[in-house]
């Protein structure tokens, strides 16, 4: 008898799960007696869909949907980001937690996968309105998270400063300040040094890793950034110190080139203090059309936006030698593919993004210690963390020939299951 199909989500195209499910195929005949369980990969273990209901300024009544997914547990609890995007659906939520789940094994944290979102534009509240919107939404999902059970974090839409309303909301319903409930907190109430630019200075350290091993320098080389927040400029600046040369910079303002290469730190200034808030109107670069970014000459692509990026469409304009996924999800199977005929080395999103929720790790048993490290051992512990996970997938895709992403679901996935295998079924 077969495992029933998910009755939560259309058939046919199933968004960012459906290409999650799809790697999930791939990977599979590489689990040898641990393809007894591999369905446990293929069905989120909870999902929470809930109502959340605000005053507006102006007094009005709105609502909003929200998720909580936990996509599995067996290695620990579940961890992964909160979402605030006009465009997050339920598929999106379930693949981006799945994929926490892979990368927490990829890289060897004691975690499972966890995700949530909400279906909103924060551009169009203001910070009452987002601070409302934020403790109720903890507090209705507040029956799943806890520093044992699920540690949420920022993601795509939030920040320190909404971590900060969801552990004290969640501290006052317990009863207790509650530190390690979430990560990407504030310094000043349990947060990490070195947590903001973490996924971006791991974009960096991934990408170094993955050009030593095919002889690529980084001193000289041309960059080309997808997407410019905490990510996308963490590892610009990265870069950029190293001796690379930024050359494209897009955000969702607009695209700018300058093959000269472009300063992230001035860029970063004018950012501040432009009217759109964003890249468009840089003054020392040109305008690109966004269409043509992917197109751009370069050693290194890091799409650090959003997912499905880059697809069979627009792959075999890909111009690169290294794409470092510093977003979740941003290369599509078939893209895959189309790249690999094409030579380009992928860093998957799996090793290249997961320094966030590495120092959010270390952030966690800081919290529970009540010891707190400084900045210089964060980074150390980070780049050695990281290089050891790159090592591990390389060598892998090496002696099964098979891509980095493979390579890296293989090792992921057999940490998972055997996890799942060792601990049973309960009952």
């Amino acid at each position: 008898m077969k495992s029933e199909p998910l009755s939560y989500l259309p058939s046919g195209d199933q968004g960012p799960w459906g290409i999650y499910l799809e790697q999930v195929e791939r990977v599979t005949p590489y689990l040898g007696k641990l393809k007894y369980w591999v369905d446990t990969l293929k069905r989120p273990k909870r999902i929470l869909i809930v109502d959340v209901p605000i005053h507006l300024d102006d007094g009005t009544v709105v609502h909003f949907e929200g998720y909580r997914v936990q996509h599995n547990t067996s290695r620990g609890p579940a961890k992964g980001g909160v979402r605030y995007h006009q465009d997050v659906t339920l598929s999106e939520v379930m693949a981006l937690a799945a994929w926490m789940s892979i990368k927490n094994a990829a890289v060897g944290l004691p975690y499972g996968g966890g995700k949530g979102g909400i279906r909103l534009d924060p551009r169009q509240l203001s910070p009452s309105e987002l601070e409302r919107v934020t403790r109720r939404f903890t507090s209705e999902i507040g029956i799943l998270i806890g520093p044992k059970k699920d540690i949420p974090a920022p993601d795509v839409g939030t920040g320190q400063r909404e971590m900060a309303w969801m552990m004290d909301t969640y501290s006052m319903n317990v009863g207790s300040t509650t530190p390690g409930v979430v990560t990407g907190k504030p310094i000043a109430i349990g947060g990490s040094l070195g947590r903001q630019d973490a996924t971006g200075n791991g974009v960096f350290f991934t990408a170094a890793a993955a050009a030593e091993k095919i002889g690529l320098p980084i001193e000289g080389s041309r960059v080309v950034i997808q997407g410019f927040g905490n990510v996308g400029n963490a590892a610009a600046r990265a870069f950029y110190d190293h001796g690379a040369k930024i050359v494209a910079i897009a955000d969702v303002t607009g695209a700018i080139y300058n093959e000269e290469g472009i300063d992230p730190y001035d860029l970063i200034r004018y950012v501040a203090e432009s009217e759109t808030r964003g890249v468009r109107g840089y003054p020392k670069a040109e305008p690109l059309p966004a269409a043509e970014l992917f197109a751009v000459p370069c050693e290194f692509l890091v799409p650090a936006a959003l997912e499905r990026v880059i697809t069979e469409q627009n792959a075999h304009k890909v111009q690169t030698k290294i794409v470092v996924e510093g977003a979740n999800g941003p290369t599509t199977p078939a893209a895959d593919d189309i790249l690999a005929e094409r030579g380009v080395v992928v860093v998957p999103d799996v090793l290249a993004n997961a320094g966030g929720v590495t120092v959010s790790y270390f952030e966690w048993v800081q919290d529970f210690n009540s010891y707190f490290w400084t900045e210089e051992e964060i980074n150390q512990n980070l780049e050695r963390v990281l290089r050891e996970a790159f090592e591990a997938v390389w060598q892998v895709a090496q002696d099964r020939k098979v891509l980095l992403r493979t390579a890296a679901y293989i090792v992921a996935a057999t940490r998972i299951l055997e996890a799942r295998a060792l601990r049973g079924l309960y009952p």
